[in-house]
């Protein structure tokens, strides 16, 4: 197989530019400054000032958005068109977060939230970047999905739902955009270092009663991990791993419809394909 550094070509001497959305910190941090580095005009999001005054500080167009307000969407895009000019060559949507919890104890007011954040939002701002594209004739669509949008794991339900809808929904706009010159893209990262875990612990104690759950036993020691933010973080890849596959999404000429992330993360897709699902699901669940 190709690798990645082989196929993808470098930046045209034109300015190319980007959308970077979920950019405080983790993924959407790095990917923002590498591109830049390689000569992109980078437009990324954040929620906080602080974070939106870091990027601003390292050179990064920076904006408000949260995915969950569509004011915030709309502004986004018309400030950012104002300033190219209309035209946009790509967009990274990655901003997002992981409520934690088993589906039996999730509220249905979580699990809305989870994808007014994690999906619909995400389906907004593609859809006012769509026609821009088009216009111009050409343009990226890459997400940043997740393993789990491939293979769930217990107590991420939410989070597994919301990547599903994602594969599913973009997964159909890149069959409808064959013969456009919009290519979509969807990579699907396993464990990487970021703040996704250690986040996901507010979510958790604001939504999830676990004291009264069935599953308290096994909460405590998910709390315990969540405490830690995540797994070992030594042992997880760092954002680089994700920029390499967003950079050949962004810049080869036949980009992949799937850049699945990380050895945990192949080796999922793997066993997905050959073993019988009763035993992959057993399997997940120690895993879990």
């Amino acid at each position: 197989m190709t690798s990645l550094s082989q196929t993808a070509s470098a930046p045209p001497k034109e300015l190319r530019t980007i959308i970077v959305t979920g950019a405080s910190s983790g993924i959407g941090a790095y990917c923002a400054r590498a591109l830049k580095a390689e000569g992109w005009r980078v437009f990324a999001t954040a929620r906080q000032p602080a974070d939106i005054a870091a990027l601003e500080a390292d050179g990064i167009e920076a904006f408000y958005l949260d995915y969950r307000e569509a004011g915030s969407i709309e502004t986004l895009v018309a400030s950012v068109l104002e300033r190219t000019g209309g035209r946009l060559d790509a967009l990274f949507n990655n901003g997002a977060y992981a409520q934690p919890g088993a589906v039996e104890d999730l509220p249905v007011a979580a699990l809305r939230e989870q994808f007014e954040a994690n999906v619909f939002g995400w389906h907004d701002l593609t859809r006012r970047i769509v026609p821009v594209m088009r216009r111009q004739g050409h343009g990226r669509l890459v997400h940043c999905s997740s393993i789990l949008g491939l293979a769930p794991l217990r107590f991420r339900g939410a989070y597994s739902a919301s990547k599903h809808a994602i594969e599913g929904l973009m997964l159909c706009m890149h069959q409808e955009l064959e013969g456009s010159s919009i290519h979509v893209s969807l990579i699907e990262p396993g464990p990487v270092r970021s703040k996704i875990a250690s986040n996901g612990l507010a979510w958790f104690l604001k939504n999830i009663d676990h004291e009264k759950s069935v599953h308290r036993l096994a909460y405590e020691a998910q709390l315990e991990r969540l405490r830690a933010g995540g797994s070992t973080s030594r042992l997880k890849p760092g954002p680089e791993v994700v920029h390499a596959a967003l950079r050949h999404a962004l810049l080869s000429r036949r980009p992949r419809p799937h850049y699945v992330v990380t050895v945990p993360a192949r080796i999922g897709v793997i066993l997905k394909r050959i073993l019988p699902a009763s035993m992959l699901y057993r399997l997940l669940a120690k895993r879990a």
